[in-house]
């Protein structure tokens, strides 16, 4: 398997059709794209319920900030389209999407694999490239999913070097979605707090 790994904006529906939207790193095997949710996950419980799944391409990173935040400060809801030839949807800001089938699962407790085949896929806007401020934006949404499991001071580093870029290339877009992250950091922290100040009053 290529152990490379490509930032994407998956999307499925429940057996209701309810949709979900989540940023997620995929490998490509070939023509196939492997999945590695970790459990729990509704992506995986929708391609486990439906047997399919859209892969987004898009460069608007407010998708990626948006979905990791939606915790802390509310989801967001993103234009969606019907996808072409199977029951799911696709984001309309996507440059291009590919329709797939779950053709394996490996389970595993943590982190079962999902090997998928494509069904189709669509061009819908030319790829120019990413500019700095948009992968600094994709880096600090991988940051801000782990903010339980990084020392505080890690995070802090890997923000403030991120930064730089942001400050240089960051266009309007950019710098809303790097403001979602900024803000979820500090609640998530003043959750923190809170908590720890409860527990302490608590005990005392």
């Amino acid at each position: 398997m290529n152990d490379q790994i490509f930032e994407t904006v998956v999307t499925t529906v429940d057996a209701g059709g309810q949709p979900h939207v989540a940023p997620m790193g995929v490998r490509y095997r070939g023509e196939q794209v492997i999945l590695m949710p970790f459990r729990p996950s509704t992506t995986l419980d929708n391609i486990a319920t439906t047997g399919h799944a859209v892969l987004n391409l898009v460069t608007d990173t407010r998708v990626f900030a948006g979905s990791v935040t939606a915790r802390l400060l509310g989801r967001r809801d993103w234009p969606l389209l019907p996808a072409e030839r199977i029951h799911g949807v696709r984001l309309a800001m996507a440059l291009g999407h590919v329709e797939l089938t779950l053709a394996h699962q490996s389970d595993d407790p943590e982190r079962p694999v999902l090997t998928l085949a494509r069904l189709h896929a669509v061009q819908h806007a030319p790829f120019i490239g990413f500019n700095r401020a948009q992968s600094a934006v994709i880096e600090g949404a991988v940051l801000v999913s782990r903010l339980g499991m990084l020392a505080p001071a890690k995070v802090d580093a890997e923000l403030a070097y991120l930064q730089i870029a942001i400050d240089k290339t960051a266009g309007a877009e950019e710098r809303e979605a790097w403001g979602w992250l900024l803000e979820a950091v500090a609640r998530h922290r003043a959750g923190d707090a809170a908590s720890a100040a409860s527990n302490k009053d608590a005990s005392a």
